[in-house]
């Protein structure tokens, strides 16, 4: 499985004629948030792949009724969203939800958001977004059950606790991250917020049973392993 991840900033690369032909064969893209809604329907529209997004601390159009659409369902659903829960833009917003893609074998959870800083929308305190976790938690159960596995992918808009954050408080990661994934052991935690303008900083850590990516801009994840169906 091929995924074009983004976050943080907009590509010209994505933007170009040859993009169609270079993102071919990417199955869908992953977005980790601080992106306007209209790049993801620029994206679904030229590239024809399915974007799933959370919010991140930035570009927040919208953020107010996305939310509550996303909390009026529960926050957790099973397969792809109903055509009356789709946004006005393109891209399927998963933030604070888990969901199932059949298509491709796949459960994909998203947490976006930030550190608490300036009680802005879309920030959370620590406590906030254990919360915000414990809302998914009977899906990650059902999950276990049914599939053999809680997770797939997991895409937070801000890293973990000490793994590629920020010094600063808005930069700062969230520790309920680290014990998320040694509890439900996604195989990947892919998030943006934290800026690399040096390419050779690193991009990818691993934590138990999780590598951790920050995709900021552009990332291309390839793995052969994922959405191989299992006999469940």
């Amino acid at each position: 499985m091929k995924l074009l991840c983004i976050s943080d900033a907009t590509d010209t690369l994505i933007y170009s004629s040859i993009a169609p032909e270079l993102y071919r064969d990417v199955d869908f893209v992953i977005s980790a948030g601080d992106l306007p809604l209209r790049y993801y329907d620029y994206i679904q529209t030229m590239l024809r792949k399915d974007v799933y997004y959370v919010y991140g601390n930035h570009n927040l159009e919208d953020f107010g009724r996305m939310m509550k659409s996303s909390a009026d369902s529960a926050f957790t659903y099973c397969g792809h969203p109903k055509a009356h829960e789709m946004p006005i833009f393109g891209g399927l917003f998963i933030d604070g939800k888990c969901i199932y893609d059949r298509k491709h074998d796949l459960i994909i959870a998203g947490l976006g958001g930030s550190m608490l800083y300036n009680y802005g929308q879309s920030q959370y305190s620590e406590k906030q977004m254990q919360w915000r976790i414990s809302k998914l938690m009977p899906r990650l159960i059902y999950n276990k059950k049914r599939f053999g596995r809680a997770l797939d992918i997991l895409v937070t808009h801000a890293p973990p606790f000490g793994m590629g954050d920020g010094e600063d408080l808005c930069h700062r990661g969230f520790s309920c991250f680290l014990s998320f994934m040694e509890k439900y052991k996604p195989k990947y935690l892919l998030h943006g917020h934290v800026h690399l303008d040096d390419i050779n900083a690193p991009r990818v850590r691993e934590f138990g049973e999780t590598k951790v990516i920050n995709i900021y801009k552009n990332y291309i994840l390839e793995d052969e392993m994922l959405g191989v169906k299992d006999d469940v």
